[in-house]
């Protein structure tokens, strides 16, 4: 949340210069484009929503959708990027999955399963490219936490690092910008969560996001999405 007053700050003192020179101000499009932690994102305390009211709150008239629905994985997101993203015309899409490709391992012996990890890493290169050749630029995250515990000891800590790994090399390899989400995440527990809980850190069960890590996403968000020109366009 630091990052996002920073921000805030600057534009606010700023925003007499920017006010004479449209293309600062110029409106773009912003979709979140990912599973529950974006569906719930755009609620009142969600991260959706703390990132269209700091925007707003600077005078910018950027559309800000959230397309998060429950628990899709990337094959979900390949299913329905023509309808949820492509016919929007998006300036950016932030993608924001992984946790579900995941976790669904748990439940196997329900019917459901995971994405093996090639189809994961083929999946977001498809998912991505398209997008791309649309005209939007893409925001890649890597999933975050299942279990808070600060240790390594989560169930699911190694292969969510494995996943994420795929995540990076992916954004790297198509030219998209990188959300390091985990780092981030990993980082700041092992700080603020002392008492090696499983929760109630940054999320209500381990994986969904409670009001500071709402707060918190926003804010690593917003910084990636500075990082793409969106507050005082590259030169």
């Amino acid at each position: 949340m630091k990052r996002i007053m920073v921000i805030i700050t600057l534009l606010a003192s700023l925003f007499g210069c920017a006010s004479r020179n449209s293309a600062l101000r110029s409106e773009q499009r912003i979709i979140f484009f990912g599973d529950s932690i974006t569906e719930q994102g755009v609620k009142p305390n969600g991260y959706v929503t703390i990132i269209r009211d700091s925007l707003a709150a600077t005078g910018y008239r950027h559309e800000v959708i959230g397309a998060g629905i429950s628990g899709n994985k990337i094959s979900d997101l390949l299913s329905r990027v023509e309808n949820d993203v492509l016919a929007k015309k998006p300036s950016i899409v932030v993608i924001y999955i992984g946790i579900n490709d995941v976790w669904h391992f748990e439940f196997v012996s329900r019917g459901i399963s995971g994405t093996p990890k090639e189809k994961f890493e083929a999946g977001l290169k498809k998912l991505i490219t398209g997008i791309q050749s649309a005209g939007a630029k893409v925001i890649l995250c890597t999933p975050s936490v299942i279990g808070e515990k600060n240790d390594g000891s989560n169930k699911y800590d190694a292969m969510l690092d494995s996943y994420s790994a795929v995540s990076r090399q992916v954004a790297q390899e198509t030219g998209s910008a990188l959300c390091d989400l985990r780092k981030a995440f990993i980082g700041y527990l092992r700080i603020s969560n002392p008492a090696n809980a499983e929760k109630d850190i940054l999320t209500t069960d381990g994986v969904h996001l409670n009001d500071a890590g709402n707060r918190f996403v926003a804010d690593e968000m917003m910084t990636a999405l500075d990082g793409q020109g969106l507050f005082f366009p590259q030169k």
